[in-house]
């Protein structure tokens, strides 16, 4: 039987429930990357066949924060340049790590965010709007830089990077979720582009991937702000922390 068969409808399944995770706050990676390798792609193809859902999720879910008005794009615009140079360097990274130690980073960060999400410090690190001055404008850029990095390489968990990012800028979680996805958009581009360069990239997959992503980033960027679903959170969870126990073993 062929693998396509059964991987597209599941792959795209998951998507949906990806992309609302991943334009609301953040995570959706931590569940397809993963999946993509238990699927039989070698680590790096999985990485760069993730993209294309990363990608394609993103420019639904600009669109509809574009449609609800809510787009401060020049702070978006300061965020994306150093998150797409550092977005190369971290994708080229990527593309040469061992197979074996990619897994077991990929199971190290899947770890870590889950923390972040159970203990989910953000709460407390929304500040009230401030001007911003050139030291934190050049604090700004260089953290951008390394999140650009960090995306290039990894992508999983990347959303809760630039989200505490901004948050301590004292932007709301409406406006900081639109910057993100364009930020996102614009590194993954660049990523992408990398992977693609050099053949890492199932694009059977990745774009059944990507009709689930696109339509759970539609939906997610139309409900513009985070809810307590629970229950999306504990499944997440439990998802995870299996997920990451898998990628530990030989």
């Amino acid at each position: 039987m062929d693998p396509y068969l059964w991987q597209i409808p599941a792959l795209a399944v998951v998507g949906v429930l990806a992309g609302f995770l991943n334009v609301l706050a953040g995570g959706g990676s931590l569940l397809t990357l993963p999946l993509l390798i238990f699927f039989g792609l070698p680590a790096a193809t999985a990485n760069g066949t993730n993209r294309i859902a990363i990608f394609c999720q993103n420019i639904f879910a600009i669109t509809g924060f574009k449609r609800q008005g809510v787009f401060p794009i020049r702070l978006a615009l300061l965020c994306t340049p150093p998150a797409l140079v550092g977005s190369y360097f971290g994708a080229q990274l990527a593309v040469t790590v061992d197979e074996m130690l990619f897994r077991r980073l990929l199971a190290l960060v899947m770890v870590v965010v889950l923390l972040f999400m159970v203990f989910d410090p953000m709460k407390r690190l929304h500040r009230p709007e401030m001007p911003m001055t050139p030291v934190r404008l050049a604090v700004l850029l260089v953290s951008f830089f390394g999140i650009g990095v960090y995306g290039g390489f990894v992508q999983a968990g990347v959303g809760f990077l630039i989200i505490t990012g901004l948050l301590v800028h004292g932007l709301d979680l409406v406006r900081t979720n639109a910057v993100k996805v364009l930020v996102i958009f614009a590194f993954t581009a660049v990523a992408l582009g990398v992977f693609v360069a050099h053949g890492q990239v199932d694009y059977v997959l990745g774009f059944a991937l990507a009709a689930g992503n696109s339509i759970g980033g539609w939906f997610a960027s139309h409900l513009a702000v985070k809810k307590g679903h629970e229950w999306i959170k504990r499944f997440v969870i439990a998802t995870v922390l299996i997920f990451a126990l898998r990628l530990l073993l030989p």
